[in-house]
C-alpha cells in the first residue's frame, strides 16, 4: 500500500534572514497543502512544499513578545488567507497572507551565452515560485486562559478555561461582524450531550476537506460537534473584553451580546471513565477540581483525533500511546467497536509515549502517526506498514541526523501522498527540531482499482512507476526473494516537472502499456518501444485534467476528464500522437466520474450523481467509439457516491449469448467497495417492472478486492478481499448462474466466506496460475558510517494452494480438491504445496485428539487427505517429506492411515525411487526398536541399488546414516563389504569418520 523508500530529506529550519535560528515549535499545512508554515518562539515562516523553500518570514519584536507572550501554536483559515497564532499569554496574533501571482520572489540569474545548464527541474519544480507576503493584521486579547483556536472562514472559534467557554469573534475588519460574536458556557443546559459538563475544551480540530469538527475535553473524551443554526437562543454570558492591537496603534472595544441564534450539537466518539475516587472527590469537594480539570492521569485520555470520511473511520490517539479506530456513530446509538492498532512488540520495547499527531492520507488508505518516541504508518484495515522507534543497529550518535526515528511531534501528507512531512522531536542532547520529508512508494490501487487485473503489482513513486514482472518469469524466479522482478519506468521530467503529483496510473491487462495523469493532461508509455508519448501542445495539455480514472482497452486509452467543469470520457490510441485532433471519441457526461471499470468490452462509468452508465466499446473500420446501452440510478442504494472505491459486474451467460446488451444493466449483479464495505447488489424486478437491488454486505474494512471469473477449478467465479490482516476468499461467490437456474450450488441469497488466509506482508497481486500471492514489506537499514537511515521495499510471496485444499478437505470435498490441485501439478513447488497441506492436516488432527474436539472431523480429515494424495505420483515423497518435519509422536497416527512405512519403502525401492526410499529409512529407524534390527539390511539393499545407477550423492547419505545408527562403525563396514566396496569385515580398510573411504 504505502512504503517508505530511499532516504528522508532534511530541510533547513533557519530562515534566510539575519536572525538567530530558533527551534521549530509546530507546523501547519495550508488547506490545499501546496504551502505550509512553521512556527518558532518569535517567528512565522511560510514554505512551499515543492520545491521545499521559505517564501516569506514574519518576525515578532521583543516588545510584542513581552506584551503578548511567545508563540505556542499556529493554524490556517480554511480559505488560506489568514494565519492565527496562539500565544502563551492568551492572545491571538492574526496574520494576513497576501498572494501576488504577478510578482516572482525568485528569478534565476541570466546565463552567459556560452553557459549551459547542467540540471533539469525535478517533479513539480517547473512552475514559478509564488510570491507571498505575511502582514500582521492585529492582536486580540482574550479573557480567561486560551486553550485552543480553530479559524473558520467567517470567524475565529476558540475555547478558554476560567471561565470554561467556547467563543467566536469575527475577523478584524470583517463587514457585518456583530452577529459573529458569541459565547457559549459549558453547562448541562446548553450542552446536554456532554457526558460531563464540568470540563473545558482543550483542543478543537476542523478539516476543510471533510467538513467535520472535533472537540477534545479535559476529561479525556472526544466529540464530533456541529453548530446548528436555529431559533434565537439566550446566551448566558457575553464576550468579555476584546481588544485589538495593530501596527498603527492600539484600541480597545468592549461588546456585550446577549443573543445567539446557534446551538452546538455533539456525539461522544471516545469515552473514558474516571476512577471511583475521582468521582467521589467531585461529589464531596467540587472546589478541589479547578478549571474543569481532573487531578489524575488517564492513560486512554484522547490526545488527537483524525477523521477518514472515505472509509467512515475515526482514529483517536491516546496519552498511553494506543491508537483506537472506530466507525462513525450509528443512528441507533450503539457505540461502534474500537480496533486498537498494534505495533510489532520487538520494535517498541520501551513504549511509544503519547500520541502527538495523526493524519490520514487524502485517499483515506493510510494513517500516519507521530509519538513521543517514534512514528508509524497503518493501512485502513489495521496493517502496520512501516514504523520507526529508534534504529535497530548501532549508529554514530554524533553523525546520525535522522532524529525523526526517535520521536515526531507533527506530521502531514504532501499533495499526492508521495511524501510525509515530519517535525522531529529534539534529541535529548539537542534543542533543535528538524523538518524531514520522507518519500513513499504506494500501490496504484489507491488512485483507482481494477479488480480483474491481478497479475501485475503496480507501484507509484514520486518520479516513476514500478511494474512487477514475476508473472512472466519461471516459477523459481517468482518465489525467490532475491530475484529482481521489478521494472522501473521513469516518468519524463518534461511532463512531471509541471504536472506533479501523479494522481492516476493505469496498466494494461498484458502489462505492456502504462498511462499516468498528474495535475493536468496525461502521458503514456509502451514497454515494447520503450517510448513515452506526451502532448506536443502545452495549451492542449493544460486545458483538461483527468478526474475519475484511466483504463486500457487493448491499445486504446480511456480517460475520464474534466474540461473547464465539463465532463467527458475520451479515447486515445497508443499508435497516434497525443493531441485533441487525434481523440478517437468523446462522450459528454453531466456529472464528474467517480470510478471507471472495464469488463470484457463493456465500460462501466459511475458518476457523482449516483448513476451507473453502461457503454459498449465498438471498433469500426476507421476508429473506435462508445455506444451507451443504458443507465440506472443507485439513489436509495448508495448514500455517498464519493465512497465508491471499486466497481465490477457479472452478467449471466444466457444474457451474454442471446440477450440485448441494452438489458445487461437490468440483470447484472454489481460488485462494489463502498466506504470499505464489500457489497453485492443483485437485481430484482418489482411488480411495476422497475429494477430494484438486494444488497448483501460481504465484509467490512476491505482495502481492495480481486475477482476471478474464468478457469482454474474451484477458483472460477471466486472473490478475494484484503482486510488488513489477510485475504478473505469467497469461492463461487460470483456464480450468478446457479441462483438463476435453480441448479445446485451456492445460491444468490447465501454467499458465505470460504476461508481466511493470514499474511505477514502486504499483498499487491495474486498469480492465479501459479498459486501465489505477491507482496511487499519495508526494510530500514542503518550503518555506523551513514548519517541517515535507508528504506527499501522487499518482495515477498506466499502460496495459497494448501489453504484452498485444506478448505475442501475439511468439508469432505475430495473430488473438488483433486480437480483444483490438478491445475497446478506442473509447478516445480507443487510437492511442497501438498506437503504443507498434509502437515496442516496432521497438526490439526493431533490438536483435535488432544482437545477432544470434533471426533467426526478427525475421523475423515486425515483419511480424506491421504485419499486425495493417492491421486498424484508424488504422494510417497509428500508423505515422507511431511513425516520428517513433524514430531515423531505424530508418526503412529500418520502411518496408521497411510500404511506400513516398510511397505512404502519396498514400493519406492521397486519403482526405482531411491531418494524417496532413503527418506523412508529414517522413518523406519525412528519407528523400530533401538537396536535397529532390519534397518541395516534395508540400507544395504538401497546402497546396492544406488551404486547400480551411480547415484553417488545418495550413496554418501546412506553411509552417513549407517554411521549415525551405529557409531562403532560395524554396520558401516558390514554394508560396505556386502556391496563389495571393501574386503570382508576383518579387512584393514580404513573408514573415515564421516562414513566415506
Amino acid at each position: 500500500m504505502y512504503f517508505p523508500s530511499s532516504a528522508a530529506k532534511q530541510l533547513s529550519t533557519a530562515p534566510g534572514l539575519p536572525l538567530a535560528s530558533e527551534p521549530v515549535i509546530c507546523l501547519s499545512p495550508s488547506p490545499r497543502k501546496s504551502l505550509f508554515c512553521t512556527l518558532t518562539r518569535s517567528g512565522l515562516s511560510a514554505w512551499r512544499v515543492r520545491p521545499s523553500a521559505v517564501l516569506a518570514h514574519l518576525a515578532r519584536t521583543s516588545t510584542s513578545l513581552a506584551e503578548h507572550g511567545e508563540n505556542v501554536s499556529v493554524s490556517w483559515s480554511p480559505n488560506g488567507r489568514n494565519i492565527v497564532i496562539q500565544t502563551a499569554s492568551s492572545y491571538l496574533v492574526i496574520v494576513t497572507v497576501e498572494y501576488d501571482p504577478e510578482e516572482r520572489p525568485y528569478q534565476p540569474p541570466p546565463l552567459a551565452p556560452s553557459a549551459q545548464r547542467h540540471f533539469l527541474p525535478g517533479p513539480g519544480e517547473a512552475l514559478p515560485f509564488q510570491s507571498i507576503r505575511l502582514y500582521l493584521e492585529g492582536v486580540v486579547r482574550l479573557e480567561g486562559t486560551l486553550l485552543s483556536v480553530m479559524p473558520r472562514n467567517g470567524y475565529i472559534l476558540f475555547s478558554t478555561k476560567s471561565p470554561s467557554t467556547v467563543q467566536r469573534i469575527p475577523w478584524p475588519g470583517a463587514q457585518s461582524a456583530e452577529d459573529q460574536y458569541a459565547t457559549w458556557y459549558l453547562n448541562d443546559e446548553d450542552f446536554p450531550w456532554l457526558v460531563d459538563s464540568d470540563v473545558c475544551v482543550t483542543k478543537m480540530l476542523y478539516s476543510k476537506t471533510t467538513g467535520i469538527e472535533t472537540w477534545l475535553t479535559s476529561d479525556g473524551r472526544a466529540y464530533l460537534v456541529q453548530l446548528d443554526i436555529g431559533e434565537e437562543d439566550h446566551a448566558r454570558g457575553s464576550l468579555s473584553d476584546a481588544s485589538r492591537d495593530s501596527q498603527q496603534g492600539r484600541h480597545s472595544q468592549e461588546t456585550n451580546h446577549s443573543h445567539v441564534d446557534a446551538r452546538w450539537q455533539g456525539t461522544c466518539i471516545h469515552s473514558v471513565e474516571p476512577p471511583r475516587w475521582v468521582q467521589k472527590r467531585r461529589r464531596q469537594d467540587p472546589s478541589d477540581l479547578k478549571d474543569g480539570e481532573y487531578p489524575y492521569d488517564e492513560p486512554r485520555r484522547a490526545m488527537t483525533v483524525a477523521i477518514n470520511t472515505r472509509f467512515s473511520l475515526i482514529a483517536t490517539g491516546t496519552h498511553c500511546g494506543t491508537v483506537e479506530v472506530t466507525g462513525f456513530p450509528s443512528e441507533d446509538g450503539t457505540p461502534p467497536k474500537a480496533q486498537v492498532l498494534q505495533i510489532p512488540n520487538m520494535y517498541a520495547r520501551e513504549g511509544t509515549g503519547a500520541v502527538l499527531s495523526m493524519e490520514w492520507s487524502s485517499d483515506g488508505y493510510v494513517l500516519a502517526v507521530g509519538w513521543e518516541k517514534g512514528w508509524a504508518i497503518w493501512s485502513v484495515g489495521g496493517r502496520c506498514l512501516a514504523w520507526g522507534f529508534g534504529v535497530e543497529y548501532e549508529v554514530d550518535p554524533e553523525k546520525f541526523q535522522d532524529s525523526f526515528m526517535y520521536g515526531v511531534t507533527d506530521v502531514f501528507w504532501a499533495p499526492g501522498n508521495f511524501e510525509l512531512v515530519l517535525l522531529a522531536k529534539p534529541a535529548p542532547d539537542k534543542t533543535d527540531r528538524q523538518l524531514f520529508v520522507l518519500p513513499f512508494a504506494k500501490s496504484a490501487t489507491t488512485g483507482q482499482h481494477s479488480p480483474d487485473n491481478t497479475q501485475y503489482a503496480f507501484l507509484q513513486m514520486d518520479d516513476r512507476v514500478l511494474v512487477y514482472r514475476g508473472a512472466d518469469q519461471p516459477d523459481m524466479s517468482v518465489i525467490n526473494p532475491e530475484s529482481d522482478v521489478w521494472q522501473h519506468v521513469k516518468i519524463p521530467h518534461a511532463y512531471l516537472s509541471a504536472n506533479w503529483p501523479i494522481r492516476y496510473s493505469a496498466l494494461s491487462a498484458d502489462g505492456r502499456l502504462i498511462a499516468v495523469a498528474g495535475r493536468r493532461g496525461l502521458a503514456h508509455y509502451s514497454t515494447t518501444s520503450g517510448r513515452w508519448k506526451l502532448f506536443s501542445d502545452d495549451l492542449q495539455e493544460n486545458a483538461f485534467m483527468v478526474k475519475g480514472g484511466l483504463l486500457w482497452f487493448h491499445h486504446v486509452l480511456i480517460a475520464a476528464v474534466d474540461v473547464a467543469n465539463a465532463y467527458q470520457i475520451r479515447l486515445y490510441s497508443r499508435d497516434l500522437e497525443l493531441s485533441n485532433q487525434n481523440v478517437l471519441h468523446r462522450e459528454v457526461l453531466t456529472s464528474p466520474v467517480v470510478v471507471l471499470s472495464l469488463v470484457d468490452n463493456s465500460l462501466l462509468v459511475y458518476t457523482a450523481d449516483n448513476t451507473l452508465y453502461h457503454y459498449l466499446i465498438i471498433p469500426t473500420s476507421e476508429t473506435i467509439k462508445l455506444h451507451q446501452c443504458g443507465s440506472i440510478s443507485f439513489a436509495g442504494v448508495i448514500s455517498a457516491p464519493g465512497a465508491v472505491r471499486s466497481l465490477s459486474w457479472m452478467v449471466p451467460n444466457a444474457q451474454k449469448q442471446l440477450g440485448d446488451p441494452v438489458d445487461d444493466l437490468a440483470v447484472a449483479t454489481v460488485l462494489m467497495i463502498v466506504g470499505g464495505k464489500l457489497v453485492l447488489l443483485r437485481p430484482r424486478r418489482s411488480g411495476d417492472d422497475e429494477v430494484r437491488y438486494d444488497m448483501q454486505i460481504l465484509a467490512d474494512r476491505i482495502e481492495f478486492c480481486w475477482i476471478h471469473l474464468r478457469g482454474i477449478g474451484t477458483l472460477e467465479n471466486s472473490l478475494w478481499g484484503y482486510d488488513g490482516q489477510g485475504i478473505r476468499l469467497w469461492l463461487n461467490a460470483l456464480n450468478i448462474e446457479s441462483g438463476a437456474s435453480g441448479s445446485s450450488g451456492v445460491t444468490q441469497e447465501n454467499v458465505k466466506e470460504s476461508l481466511n488466509i493470514p499474511l505477514q506482508f502486504y499483498p499487491l497481486s495474486v498469480l492465479m496460475d501459479k498459486g501465489i500471492f505477491i507482496g511487499v514489506e519495508y526494510e530500514a537499514a542503518t550503518r555506523t558510517n551513514l548519517s541517515f537511515a535507508m528504506f527499501r521495499q522487499v518482495t515477498s510471496s506466499h502460496l495459497f494452494l494448501h489453504h484452498v485444499l485444506l478448505y475442501h478437505l475439511e468439508n469432505s470435498q475430495v473430488r473438488e480438491a483433486i480437480l483444483f490441485a490438478s491445475h497446478y501439478q506442473h509447478l516445480v513447488y507443487f510437492a511442497h504445496a501438498l506437503e504443507m497441506t498434509l502437515h496442516n492436516v496432521v497438526e490439526e488432527d493431533a490438536a483435535t485428539a488432544q482437545d477432544g474436539g470434533d471426533t467426526v472431523k478427525r475421523a475423515h480429515l486425515l483419511p480424506d487427505t491421504i485419499e486425495f494424495l493417492d491421486h498424484f505420483d508424488i504422494c510417497l515423497d509428500v508423505v515422507v517429506g511431511c513425516a520428517r518435519k513433524i514430531e515423531m509422536t505424530r508418526w503412529l497416527r500418520l502411518f496408521d492411515v497411510v500404511g506400513n512405512p516398510k511397505d512404502l519403502f519396498e514400493l519406492c525401492l521397486s519403482s526405482n525411487r531411491l531418494k524417496t526410499a532413503g527418506s523412508y529409512l529414517l522413518v523406519l529407524h525412528g519407528l523400530v526398536q533401538p537396536d535397529g534390527d532390519g534397518v541395516g539390511e534395508d540400507a544395504v539393499r538401497l546402497l546396492r541399488s544406488a551404486i547400480a545407477v551411480k547415484n553417488w550423492q545418495l550413496c554418501r547419505e546412506i553411509l552417513r546414516f549407517l554411521h549415525f545408527i551405529d557409531e562403532t562403525g560395524d554396520a558401516l563396514r558390514t554394508a560396505l563389504s556386502e556391496v563389495n566396496v571393501i574386503p570382508a569385515v576383518n579387512g584393514t580398510q580404513v573408514i573415515a569418520a564421516n562414513g566415506t573411504h
